[in-house]
């Protein structure tokens, strides 16, 4: 095996995230003995920085949010003629936006909330007037982000007119994202599944369902302890969790994603229908992400999966 390379930071919204997930695939490379160095990636001037290393690294890519899961690093790995872990340039930038996935998804017949797409700067109290008259309950949220960012929930006229009246707040914290999608609010069950990929064989590990102390699966809830809790496996019917699993499976290998990918679902109990709403190319490996926990239910412990990893990586 080559050295490893591990990238972390990002210096995004998750930065602190990938430094965990950093931290805990050391360790495994530690155990394993693996010869390995970090790079903190910046951004601005990773371009330069990549090459002052050999491409004989193998490039262990930790990070997550901006420019580490939307194909950007992806695209300079491969120009350099570095090979990396998790999902190629098209498969990340495509799961990155909310809008590129779902096109996708429902061309392969695997159903998903209604949305609009619409550029930030355009965003005003007569546009959202026209998404309510349409959805009546909506979630708006950056097209390309991570970790709950910049999400909004309007169920009610309460929650309606606090956008409303707080859009100039609300349009400074979303700052950076031009895209934005609008979303029908569809109640029910959060589920999510984990796909990780073994020799010639790809596997939809568990389904999970989220109960949360807060509004939403905000990012405190998930990564904070004690902020939500994981059913595993869901406490769904037996045909809504096969059905789940065969989704996530179909969307890893139509978004043509690599390695490890998770999935992200809501069952509503009244339609008695599963609709997808986004995949991660590169899930959290923190202590308390979901990916280890369904991993470890399925007895594939988080040496084994970081291991498999690295070597499909390396394929």
């Amino acid at each position: 095996m080559k050295e490893i390379l591990i990238l972390e930071g990002g210096f995004n919204e998750e930065h602190k995230v990938s430094l965990k997930t950093s931290n805990e695939v050391r360790k495994i490379l530690k155990k394993n003995n693996f010869k390995f160095k970090t790079l903190l990636v910046n951004p601005k001037t990773f371009k330069k920085d990549i090459i002052h290393y050999s491409n004989n690294f193998l490039c262990f890519n930790a990070l997550h949010g901006p420019f580490g899961e939307d194909g950007k690093i992806q695209k300079i790995l491969s120009n350099q003629k570095f090979k990396f872990t998790h999902s190629g340039i098209n498969s990340s930038k495509t799961c990155f936006s909310k809008v590129k996935s779902k096109i996708k998804i429902i061309k392969n017949n695997i159903p998903t909330p209604a949305f609009l797409e619409i550029n930030s700067n355009l965003l005003n109290k007569n546009y959202l007037n026209k998404c309510k008259k349409k959805f009546d309950k909506f979630i708006i949220k950056p097209n390309e982000s991570g970790s709950s960012f910049g999400i909004r929930i309007i169920k009610n006229d309460n929650d309606f007119n606090n956008l409303i009246n707080n859009l100039a707040k609300y349009k400074k914290e979303i700052i950076n994202h031009q895209s934005l999608i609008i979303e029908k609010y569809i109640a029910g069950s959060e589920l999510t599944v984990s796909v990780l990929e073994f020799e010639n064989n790809i596997e939809a590990l568990e389904v999970t369902e989220i109960l949360t102390k807060n509004k939403f699966f905000d990012y405190k809830a998930k990564y904070s302890r004690g902020f939500s809790k994981h059913i595993l496996p869901a406490k769904i019917p037996k045909a809504i969790h096969k059905k789940c699993l065969q989704y996530a499976l179909n969307a890893h290998k139509v978004l043509n994603c690599k390695s490890i990918s998770r999935s992200d679902f809501i069952f509503n109990k009244v339609d008695h229908k599963i609709y997808y709403l986004e995949t991660n190319t590169q899930p959290g490996l923190t202590p308390i992400s979901l990916v280890p926990e369904q991993a470890k239910f399925k007895k594939i412990s988080f040496e084994r999966m970081i291991l498999q990893i690295l070597k499909t990586a390396n394929e």
